[in-house]
């Protein structure tokens, strides 16, 4: 198969999930032929990196790439997480537990989301078994954590799930406000109850780009749910995001 060719099948298959043997049989080749071309481009896709709104030649590919170009071109982050449902691991094996998320009861993979004020992703990665807390994914592994101790005049929101981050971090990074005691009483001030609450929806509403770029992410089945080897889920999904990526921004593809 020429280049070309490849690539449109590895396309095809992270778009749709379709079998190798199917993708084989409509391009008239041995289904090895195109289990070797996905595993070819695979890799080229997922180092591309992620494609810059106005900037053709620049791409990021770390989270020290995105909030340097943050810090350089004064742009607000927003940051979330995504979760994907993987297959579980076999009966007896070690690490079977790591992977189940408390939140969604599934075997899944969590990983970073980060978009600008436009909802436009700039990063897509930093995965981590489904068990980890976001919390705890920030503080370890050269995490967001420190990137804003780097970088302390980028500013991001992020959820609730953030929250500790947003009391280390309180100039840089806003997180929905918490609930006073005793707002939830009947008598409490309806000033203080509708006060909170707008508080809120201000937060929500500068923060739901995010979600929006997560819901173009699952416009790939292999982000719905993945159904390959875990060790390459993280390929997986950084060759997904980055052409989208490009196609979003209009900018020229490699």
């Amino acid at each position: 198969m020429v280049f070309i060719d490849r690539l449109l099948v590895t396309l095809v298959h992270l778009r749709t999930q379709l079998p190798h043997a199917a993708l084989a049989a409509l391009c008239g080749v041995g289904r090895s032929t195109v289990t070797r071309a996905i595993g070819e481009i695979r890799p080229l896709l997922a180092a591309r990196g992620f494609a810059v709104p106005g900037r053709p030649g620049l791409r990021l590919r770390t989270l020290a790439d995105v909030f340097a170009y943050a810090k350089a071109e004064d742009v607000e982050l927003r940051i979330d997480g995504m979760e994907t449902q993987v297959r579980r691991r076999k009966a007896h094996r070690p690490g079977r537990r790591a992977f189940v998320s408390g939140k969604r009861k599934q075997n899944t993979i969590k990983t970073t989301t980060i978009s600008d004020a436009q909802g436009r992703t700039l990063f897509s990665g930093a995965d981590r078994p489904g068990r980890m807390h976001d919390q705890t994914a920030m503080r370890t592994g050269g995490g967001i954590a420190e990137q804003l101790r780097l970088h302390p005049r980028v500013k991001a929101e992020a959820d609730d799930g953030h929250r500790g981050l947003a009391n280390e971090f309180p100039d840089p990074i806003s997180a929905p406000p918490k609930k006073p005691k005793g707002l939830g009483e009947d008598d409490a001030p309806i000033t203080e109850r509708y006060g909170w609450r707008e508080m809120k929806r201000r937060q929500s509403s500068a923060r739901i780009v995010v979600e929006h770029a997560n819901a173009e992410m699952r416009q790939w089945r292999q982000l719905q749910r993945y159904t390959g080897r875990r060790e390459t889920y993280a390929e997986t999904g950084h060759h997904a995001v980055s052409p989208r990526s490009a196609q979003i921004r209009g900018c020229r593809t490699a």
